[in-house]
């Protein structure tokens, strides 16, 4: 069992920065994929960016490569997921997700992320 919980959400202008983290529990932390998923009123939800077990294999989803950046600390057993150049259509809820390969199990209750433009 894994509990997830997002932080770091919040209004920012178009071409600005945020930095979502996600703490999980446990000390089974390393074994599992991570991602970042988003959902935007309206709209399914989508995988932003995943990162494996060992972090040496991440994709990104094409409308945020070279903007996003993931990145995971198995020590802290947190997940990070840098936002640069944010545009108004990356307005969404960003979830945490917890998985054994692509099978996402667990799940933050997600952050609010408002880009203005």
């Amino acid at each position: 069992q894994v509990q997830l919980v997002e932080s770091g959400g919040g209004l920012v202008q178009a071409g600005g920065s945020l930095r979502l983290s996600c703490a999980a529990s446990g000390r089974t932390f390393s074994i599992y994929r991570m991602a970042w998923f988003r959902q935007a009123p309206g709209k399914e939800r989508q995988c932003v960016a995943d990162i494996s077990r060992s972090g040496n294999s991440i994709s990104y989803a094409d409308s945020v490569k070279g903007r996003f950046a993931i990145s995971r600390d198995n020590a802290k057993n947190t997940v990070q997921l840098q936002m640069n150049s944010l545009k108004p259509e990356d307005t969404a809820v960003y979830f945490c997700a917890a998985g054994i390969l692509s099978d996402y199990k667990y799940w933050g209750q997600g952050t609010q992320v408002t880009v203005s433009s």
